[in-house]
């Protein structure tokens, strides 16, 4: 169906040219699932746009890719727009800036209809609501209604999925599907488009950070670096015995479920044979866990309350009980992890804490003072001290200021650091520990991938050196070898500085991994609260045992 041969992108900036993809060559069969992994910056949503012919103009594309007998290098404009969306559909990496935000969510989704096919109003109407139900979205029809902003990231890529699969499309590409969903919604999103595939006979290219999801659902896998192909095959050879020291990384990158590893190894450090094997003993754990807790808790949630109200006009709706009477401690040098589904409250409780919502009842306690009612000059200050690391790196960056200006600018507003030539300095080295370049510095948000942004917004967090730091999915966008590096640089930060983290994620293994105490979530309730290794072997709500057997144990 799909074949590639030789593809080669360029990317010009003046007269150098930037090769990002180099000769690479692969086929995709009719109904199978092709994955394709490697770390951010490989090549991998390169190669995705080219198939879609999404490239922007100054790139040079050599080699061919047939699609249906087609070298779609080759066709016009107006060939490919019977293609895209028809024939060959795409979810995106990043739903919040690909989703119009002055249009509904119900609309989107009927103009791919309305596009492609000869359904009038009503059947467009009834057509998009099945598809919300087939991606499990709750209350299809106020989602229909809804705009982007008003629903949760998760909900949010949901939409994208609708959107990619409204047409049936023989190919479809799935560039991170699953990033935003939390493990119970990803199984279900991985089943249906098994199921999509079953029945339409369609093929998937999956491009996705988490090996275990792959390694699930892919029939071959392709493993990219640097934007050459350094490994392909079969899935259950390539992941039970890979023969590339890269590939070898990227599987030993991941948080041990059975283990707490005082280090997680990255792909550098596999490459080096330079394995960190300690690990973090319940003797170790026990003792840190006496020292912190007989301390005063630096800040005390008690029976907080946010509610939402969407009535309209005269007509009344219920409210949205988002954060419903939560009441929990954080200490210092305590990582708080924060989990449960999309729509939960993880995010509104995080923007609570940090006051980007006015609460609507409860007292939050940070150093023993009530900070919900602050004047703005103590506001300010307490910015400071707490930062948030924002789940889309994308809409949380300006655009038109360069990412180092980006990470500079918290720090002139708070007066950290006596000149601009020590910050400059400064914000280099953090790039650097985030693994990032110091050419970087001027670059702007556009030019860099979705997990590259990420890191970037980590940066942006630790500058201020804050007491507490809101991680919400901070790792989610990030490929396993990056993402263990700043899981470690975390941790690192955290013993160097005494951080604490509120660390919220659907990411039961690196929630596990990061976590000295384990929020569960449901409907903006408190399922259960206890230590975290606790939590996962004797799980005491039936809710937080069906997302610990949610999560991906393919590899």
């Amino acid at each position: 169906m799909l074949q590639v041969h030789n593809l080669t992108v360029k990317f010009l900036s003046g007269k150098v040219e930037n090769e990002v993809v180099k000769k690479i060559s692969f086929d995709l069969k009719e109904n199978k699932i092709l994955g394709i992994v490697g770390e951010s910056g490989s090549g991998k949503s390169v190669t995705s746009l080219a198939v879609l012919g999404l490239l922007p103009k100054n790139t040079i594309q050599e080699g061919t890719i047939f699609f249906d007998e087609k070298n779609l290098l080759k066709i016009s404009d107006k060939e490919f727009q019977q293609v895209r969306g028809n024939k060959i559909a795409m979810i995106f990496q990043e739903p919040m800036s690909s989703l119009n935000p002055t249009l509904t969510c119900g609309s989107q989704v009927a103009e791919v209809l309305k596009q492609h096919t000869g359904l009038n109003k009503k059947e467009m109407y009834q057509e998009v609501i099945s598809l919300f139900q087939k991606v499990k979205l709750p209350l299809p029809d106020r989602i229909f209604n809804s705009y982007p902003h008003q629903i949760s990231g998760g909900q949010k890529q949901r939409v994208m999925i609708a959107i990619a699969i409204a047409c049936k499309p023989d190919l479809l590409i799935a560039d991170e599907p699953t990033t935003a969903l939390d493990v119970t919604v990803q199984k279900e999103i991985i089943l249906l488009l098994k199921e999509l595939q079953k029945e339409n006979k369609m093929s998937i290219l999956l491009i996705s950070h988490d090996l275990s999801l792959v390694s699930e659902i892919a029939d071959d896998v392709i493993i990219l670096f640097k934007g050459e192909i350094v490994e392909k095959g079969n899935t259950t050879d390539i992941f039970h015995s890979p023969q590339h020291d890269y590939t070898k990384g990227l599987i030993n990158s991941k948080p041990n479920l059975n283990q707490r590893l005082k280090k997680l190894p990255t792909v550098e450090d596999f490459i080096k044979n330079k394995i960190f094997t300690d690990v973090y003993t319940k003797r170790e754990r026990d003792a840190y866990h006496s020292k912190i807790y007989r301390l005063k808790p630096l800040l005390e949630i008690v029976d907080l309350k946010k509610y939402f109200n969407t009535s309209v006009r005269f007509t009344r709706k219920p409210l949205i009980k988002a954060v419903d009477t939560i009441s929990f401690k954080l200490y210092e040098g305590e990582t708080l992890g924060l989990v449960g589904e999309s729509g939960c409250g993880k995010t509104t409780l995080g923007r609570s804490i940090m006051q980007l919502e006015k609460v609507t009842s409860g007292k939050i306690f940070y150093k023993g003072k009530d900070i919900t009612h602050l004047s703005k000059t103590a506001l300010r200050n307490l910015r400071k001290e707490i930062q948030i690391i924002f789940q889309d790196p994308f809409s949380s960056l300006n655009p038109r200021i360069s990412i180092g200006n980006a990470i500079l600018e918290p720090m002139n507003v708070h007066g950290v650091l006596s000149n601009y030539k020590e910050r400059k300095v400064y914000v280099i080295e953090l790039l650097k520990k985030v693994g990032l370049e110091e050419d970087h510095f001027n670059k702007y948000p556009h030019e860099f991938s979705g997990g590259q942004r990420q890191r970037i917004g980590i940066a942006r967090a630790i500058a201020l050196k804050p007491k507490i730091i809101i991680c919400d999915e901070s790792v989610s966008a990030l490929d396993v070898s990056v993402q263990a590096q700043v899981l470690n640089l975390l941790n690192e930060l955290k013993s160097t500085f005494n951080f604490s983290y509120i660390f919220i994620s659907h990411d039961l293994s690196v929630v596990k991994y990061m976590s000295d105490q384990l929020v569960v979530m449901n409907k903006g309730k408190i399922e259960e609260i206890d230590d975290a290794d606790t939590i996962y072997k004797t799980p005491k709500s039936e809710y937080t045992k069906n997302l610990i057997d949610a999560i991906p144990k393919g590899i």
